[in-house]
């Protein structure tokens, strides 16, 4: 399934235009023990997920308040099968703190008896840090969802880069996110989930940085996470076709943010059609976080992604 051989080349070269387009903080990938790509040459095979994310102002309790939040995550997983989904993306800032014993296995009884799959789940981290405690704890903390993971059945994890410290370089910068990945891989394979790097801001945009981190870790247990809201370049659509094939997870927003523009509403065509393209198969997460409430705006989101899947 592994080892496209013109993926080093594919990416310098798409790195290198990057460079040239962005201008700003980029690095270019280098060309030894890169992680192996995906050489998928079936077709694209899409499944539709929601990220609990997406009900993040009913999924918490307020500030200050003594009262429970409005839904649980178990609600959420109801919520999701009352939709018709595939999948349920269960974000780890909703589980209750502490576990309850026995919470994964609900998740898990839960999940099988409405006919849905776990697509995964979602941690917050900061893996630019020079290596001491600080950044140990950061690596433990994704090696400790990588267990829950497996525990209740998710097989991938979406993970941050960070950015770049206070006194230090991309360059630096971009080292130690590696090597945190690289060690947080080495855990994640042995139990079978995937760590999947978002472009979410930092060390992570433009698409060159991201293919210049994908290029060095050395794991086959790593990816990407495709969030198409998140390139706030002047082609986001370039940058999501330019990193879709190394895709492990994808999460869609109902907009999108040129750089220099306003927030306009994204072609949910488009955005499937570069993922037909990409030959991209598994989940695609609507993680909303537009102005509407999401009891009202999900549903026709979740519709308007079912249409342009059934008419790619």
């Amino acid at each position: 399934m592994y080892a496209a051989p013109d993926r080093r080349a594919f990416l310098i070269q798409t790195a290198a235009l990057a460079l040239g387009a962005a201008g700003g903080a980029t690095l270019a990938p280098r060309t030894a023990g890169a992680v192996e790509s995906f050489a998928r040459t079936r077709p694209s095979l899409l499944k539709l997920s929601l990220a609990a994310y997406s009900f993040r102002e009913y999924l918490q309790a307020k500030k200050g308040s003594n009262e429970p939040a409005p839904m649980s995550l178990l609600d959420f997983i109801d919520y999701c099968a009352d939709l018709r989904l595939d999948g349920t993306e269960l974000t780890s800032y909703y589980f209750p703190n502490p576990i309850p014993e026995g919470y994964f296995a609900r998740i898990k009884r839960r999940t099988h008896l409405l006919g849905l799959a776990v697509s995964g789940t979602a941690v917050g981290n900061t893996f630019t840090l020079p290596p001491g405690p600080e950044r140990q704890k950061q690596i433990d903390s994704v090696k400790q969802w990588v267990d829950h993971a497996a525990a209740f059945g998710a097989p991938c994890i979406r993970i941050f880069s960070g950015s770049i410290p206070k006194g230090h370089t991309l360059e630096e910068a971009m080292t130690w996110a590696v090597e945190c990945i690289e060690e947080a891989c080495a855990y994640a394979g042995i139990k079978g989930v995937f760590l999947a790097l978002e472009n979410h801001g930092g060390i992570s945009i433009p698409a060159a940085n991201l293919l210049a981190i994908l290029e060095r870790v050395r794991s086959p247990w790593f990816g990407v996470n495709l969030d198409t809201g998140n390139f706030g370049t002047k082609d986001p659509y370039a940058e999501m076709r330019r990193v879709a094939p190394y895709a492990v997870n994808v999460q869609v927003k109902t907009e999108i943010r040129p750089e220099g523009g306003k927030r306009q509403e994204a072609d949910l065509e488009k955005v499937i059609g570069i993922l037909r393209e990409a030959k991209y198969s598994g989940y695609v997460a609507l993680e909303y976080e537009a102005a509407e409430d999401p009891k009202t705006a999900v549903p026709k989101a979740i519709e308007a992604l079912r249409a342009a899947i059934a008419g790619a």
